[in-house]
């Protein structure tokens, strides 16, 4: 990324925050479905989206991997020894499970790989606004995406999404192949569990995933990531180069 470009990244950033705190400032925050609420959203994720580009071209600038704040010895321990891997290994093997006996009821049982009519009803109950109480959905933004997805028919195939996302998740945790990644992926799903109002385990797999997303280096120590993450040129050792003295 050139210098004028990267001064853009803190003004846009500034504008995004300053636009999520007029969303989500109860004082002034735009009416439901109203215009104004419309275009800040849109501008702001077009904004998070600029940003993020940005930041990511960064990366290969001469100063992006200077440490400017050093982190306590225990997370450096934690998230970059390989011998940390074994705190990560019973929270793989958990979370691997959980995952993989969710998407094999999902792929033997009714209503999910013979037509998705699970994931509909799923989705008909999500967005449905109750008379009395409080909706499912909180995000009106979420609501109209799950919509879209019941207006264009969209269950048959996003049914195997799902019972595929959960049964390679499921795979890549307990083998531990690309941990972090498969993590992430898992999390992604528990959001959007999550924000069509169902709970159930979905916090507890989210919190721990962050954990192993952080330590994406070395949760998968004990497990294929051994063998593949020197391939993909994460080294797990640092090459020290000698120098002699004059």
């Amino acid at each position: 990324m050139t210098s004028r470009y990267r001064t853009l990244v803190t003004p846009l950033a500034l504008t995004a925050a300053a636009i999520l705190v007029y969303m989500e400032n109860p004082w002034f925050f735009p009416a439901q479905g109203s215009t104004a609420g419309t275009i800040a959203a849109v501008l702001f994720w077009v904004l998070a989206i600029v940003v993020v580009v940005l930041m990511f071209g960064d990366r290969t600038a001469p100063d992006a991997t200077v440490v400017e704040v050093e982190g306590p010895a225990f997370t450096r321990y934690l998230f970059s020894n390989t011998r940390a891997g074994l705190f990560w290994l019973p929270i793989r093997i958990f979370l691997g499970f959980e995952w993989l006996v969710a998407g094999w009821h999902k792929l033997v049982g009714q209503g999910w790989t013979d037509g998705g009519s699970a994931v509909l009803g799923y989705w008909q109950h999500a967005v449905a606004i109750p008379d009395k109480g409080t909706a499912p959905i909180t995000f009106d933004w979420y609501r109209s995406f799950l919509q879209i997805l019941i207006d264009s028919g969209a269950q048959g195939w996003f049914a195997w999404l799902i019972v595929l996302g959960e049964l390679l998740v499921g795979v890549a945790l307990l083998a531990g192949a690309l941990a972090g990644f498969a993590a992430f992926a898992g999390i992604v799903m528990n959001m959007s569990y999550l924000l069509a109002g169902s709970t159930s385990v979905n916090p507890i797999m989210f919190s721990l995933a962050i954990g192993l997303i952080l330590g994406w280096r070395v949760a998968g120590y004990y497990g294929l990531d051994r063998y593949l993450m020197p391939k993909l040129g994460v080294p797990w050792k640092a090459k020290v180069v000698a120098t002699s003295r004059s």
